[in-house]
């Protein structure tokens, strides 16, 4: 209660404290601070929950809540996501190299008990931890036995300290840089346009991942149809990921810019037409039909791009800058 209480006093301080920037204080009070705050509490719970029980069937759901907490923050890929490479760390995916199972299969086939120290365990590669660690801990039934179970904890523990650490790096640090845009002594945001350009390059970098691997990696080509790269396929998270990762940008972009009913559209559309798909793992890209239906919502999301570009764009007067996750 008394660190929600200071958030919520911490985070009206800066906005009181900050100068007029279109769109930008709503977005980091309404949006952004509250996203990385309930990462925390899913992360949080899911150690909890492995602490007392590291079984599959006892951690599959308090693991999605994580995952659909993250889905709320996967897209801002920058300030605390690029340090410690945190954001590959919770997150590492697309990894068409398969180097996460690789490792982890090494981690597990030594079994050693000191590897598992959480200080040792944050050193071992981001490939083999986060998110996709787990859910191959959980899902696949192959790994399984003492050592897996101690090893679900530890990727838990360490999911739950990186998400502590992402949250209070924002809260303390980088939201009172992106609030203060422009005044004496911030080097990182030298005009309140670079804030505001850097905001709305998050939410067109987090739209194209969404259309280009979310899914287009499982689309691959017509005649090579690749459903087994679909994103957190073994938990059948792929749909649900696409679904949730456009609510949290459409979150975004109407706190940047709420006067936008051409975006409000386009974002309604591309909702519809996804829900519309019933197709979890997006098995259907192999059969023409279902096929098609993926490929409609991938044009819509690119012509919802160009939207957020024209409308949200040009109310905050800025264009796309680099990202942190372009070239991935």
């Amino acid at each position: 209660m008394l660190r929600t209480v200071f958030r919520g006093t911490l985070a009206l301080g800066l906005l009181l404290a900050a100068p007029v920037q279109a769109g930008v204080p709503e977005a980091i009070s309404d949006v952004i601070l509250p996203g990385y705050e309930a990462f925390t509490a899913a992360t949080e719970a899911l150690d909890a929950a492995a602490e007392a029980d590291c079984r599959p069937d006892a951690l599959r759901t308090p693991w999605n809540a994580a995952f659909d907490a993250w889905m709320g923050i996967s897209h801002l890929r920058l300030g605390p996501s690029e340090t410690d490479g945190r954001a590959l760390a919770i997150a590492f995916w697309p990894d068409p190299k398969g180097s996460g199972a690789r490792t982890q299969a090494r981690i597990l086939s030594a079994a050693d008990p000191a590897l598992l120290d959480p200080e040792r365990f944050a050193e071992v590669s981001v490939a083999a931890r986060g998110l996709f660690a787990l859910e191959r801990l959980l899902y696949d039934p192959a790994l399984s036995g003492d050592y897996a179970c101690a090893l679900t904890r530890a990727t838990a523990a360490d999911l739950a300290r990186m998400a502590a650490e992402l949250e209070t790096d924002w809260r303390e640090t980088f939201a009172p840089l992106v609030l203060t845009a422009g005044e004496p002594g911030n080097d990182r945001f030298l005009t309140p346009a670079e804030a505001r350009q850097a905001l709305f390059t998050q939410l067109m970098s987090g739209l194209e991942f969404t259309a280009d691997q979310r899914l287009g990696r499982p689309l691959g080509t017509f005649d090579r149809p690749r459903p087994e790269r679909a994103e957190a396929r073994l938990s059948g998270r792929g749909l649900r990921n696409v679904e949730l990762s456009l609510a949290a940008l459409e979150r975004l972009a109407l706190a940047l810019a709420p006067q936008s009913p051409r975006t409000r559209d386009g974002f309604e559309r591309v909702r519809e037409r996804a829900a519309a798909l019933d197709d979890p793992r997006f098995e259907g890209v192999s059969d023409p039909p279902g096929r098609l239906r993926v490929e409609i919502l991938q044009q819509r999301l690119h012509a919802l791009r160009d939207v957020l570009q024209a409308e949200v764009g040009g109310a905050l007067g800025v264009s796309v800058g680099f990202n942190a996750a372009d070239g991935d």
